[in-house]
């Protein structure tokens, strides 16, 4: 998603980001022979490394990796619809629209897409890509001394390649036509082309980082799940952030219209309305709570926010349990507003208490999305996935048949770190799309913290992967989740009205 919106997530990057674009990785040193080519390209936020800090220079690159980079490197505009559910589809589809390679070369499936790319086909692309009407001739070949290797479909761009010195060959003067492409030698490939072809300064930090469309609804109409990405009604990215009510039923004065539009004066473009269900108060023991979310609904839309309708199951785990209630009540509230691109649905808050996505989540999801469908056939719809939404991993390898679902992650920084990055990241590369629909700055419980640079850089991960995220709570319960310290007005907040987890994310909304 640069100026020109790529529909990438953070996903052009070589591998899943965890370390910051230009920092030192714990396995590239000086002295060694990519260190300068690594280190370019890292800070041109071109490319990240491992959570752990390593950059693993020797694993060898997949063939989307690569094209995704080399597409972001000559700016191919690359929003759209792939063949393939995979976060780099539309990527992969764009490119060959290009001519940077052929369909047999790299077949539209989950196996090619993430197979290593062959270093005859990797210089193709990049030559079509970056350098398209640079060309050699046959004499570059005695540059090569496993020449009998190279297939002849790849001779123009290999002798290109040699000619301007963007390909030199290894230290026996072989090629390795056939072989894997390591991500350091992929690096110090594409720093070359970029040289040779002009584009080698610096990127400006503003075109170097990822851009995605913002705006409420009157700005991008209906939304819609394009790949891996939500994407607005133009088909562009779009990113959706703000807040989410505590329980509606006990905080109902900061769902009103006047709270909802401090959010949007903050740059909040959603607003998330959660409604307990077994709880005592919830929507099962006092149905009455449902005026409540509607009320709260209107509100968001009049205020041109997004908002998402959350049935927010906890104490009673598995969704299944109460599922002829949900099925009755998102029906209602699909015939109610159908047709309106501001609202989405949320079926499924937290499942847990070893409710299962196969036996549980999925048949649960399939029998309440079908029947939000049989009357609005095409609003977001969110899923909650098992262990308190932390498996999207294990959601994305058996994925509802549906269109415009997406999948909820749910992370609290003073608990989680690292390997629910992961899991989300191999949720994204298995091709499922991610919706962040309640993350806090504190422990999982709501205390603690607050934990501001974990938070940063779980907010920073969620931004270059192009995530939307909804924060927990907008109320002023004695918790350091909660926006609000205790007493605070239901508008009108000043800095002294807002806890150190509401200063934090206010300023976020307020960067773009």
């Amino acid at each position: 998603m640069k100026r020109l919106v790529m529909l990438l997530l953070g996903l052009l990057l070589l591998i899943p980001a965890g370390v910051p674009a230009g920092a030192a990785y714990n396995d590239v040193h000086e002295g060694d022979w990519y260190f300068d080519d690594v280190t370019e390209m890292s800070g041109l936020a071109l490319l990240n490394g491992y959570p752990d800090g390593s950059f693993q220079p020797g694993r060898e690159i997949t063939a989307s990796e690569f094209v995704s980079i080399v597409s972001r490197c000559a700016g191919l505009h690359e929003s759209g619809v792939g063949e393939v559910r995979h976060w780099a589809g539309a990527v992969m589809v764009n490119a060959r629209s290009q001519g940077w390679y052929d369909y047999d070369e790299i077949l539209p499936n989950v196996q090619s897409f993430d197979a290593p790319i062959a270093r005859q086909l990797a210089v193709k692309i990049l030559m079509r890509a970056l350098l398209p009407d640079v060309r050699g001739d046959y004499e570059e070949s005695k540059q090569i001394a496993d020449f009998d290797g190279l297939s002849g479909r790849y001779y123009d761009s290999t002798f290109a390649a040699y000619a301007v010195g963007v390909l030199r060959g290894n230290a026996d003067g072989s090629m390795k036509p056939t072989q894997g492409l390591s991500r350091a030698e992929a690096c110090a490939l594409i720093v070359r082309a970029r040289a040779v072809s002009g584009s080698g300064a610096p990127l400006r930090a503003e075109e170097a980082s990822t851009v995605t469309v913002r705006g409420g609804v009157s700005e991008n109409g209906a939304l819609q799940v394009i790949g891996t990405q939500l994407c607005n009604e133009a088909g562009d990215p779009i990113l959706l952030r703000g807040m989410s009510s505590h329980g509606i039923a006990w905080f109902p004065q900061f769902s009103c219209d006047a709270s909802i539009a401090e959010t949007a004066k903050w740059g909040a473009n959603v607003y998330r309305v959660a409604m307990y269900t077994s709880e005592y108060g919830g929507y099962l023991t006092n149905p009455s709570v449902k005026n409540t979310v509607i009320d709260a609904v209107n509100a968001a839309i009049s205020n041109d926010m997004y908002v998402i309708i959350d049935w927010h199951i906890l104490s009673d785990g598995d969704p299944k349990t109460h599922q002829e209630e949900s099925v009755a009540f998102f029906t209602e509230m699909a015939n109610r507003y159908c047709g309106n691109p501001a609202v989405l649905y949320e079926i499924c808050n937290e499942p847990n208490g070893g409710a299962t996505w196969s036996d549980s989540v999925k048949p649960y999801a399939e029998t309440v999305i079908g029947a939000i469908r049989a009357v609005d056939p095409a609003a977001i719809v969110l899923v909650g996935t098992p262990t308190w939404s932390q498996d999207v991993d294990i959601a994305a390898r058996d994925p509802l048949s549906f269109e415009n679902v997406m999948y909820t992650l749910h992370f609290y920084a003073g608990t989680h770190g690292a390997p629910l990055l992961q899991k989300l990241d191999a949720a994204l590369e298995l091709g499922a799309p991610v919706f962040v629909s309640e993350w806090g700055a504190s422990q999982a419980d709501g205390s603690g913290g607050v934990y501001l640079d974990a938070s940063a850089d779980w907010l920073n991960a969620l931004e270059e992967r192009g995530i939307s995220w909804v924060n927990w709570s907008l109320c002023d319960k004695n918790e350091s989740s909660a926006a609000l310290i205790p007493g605070a007005p239901v508008s009108g907040w000043q800095t002294e009205h807002l806890s150190a987890s509401g200063q934090f994310v206010k300023s976020r909304l307020e960067q773009e």
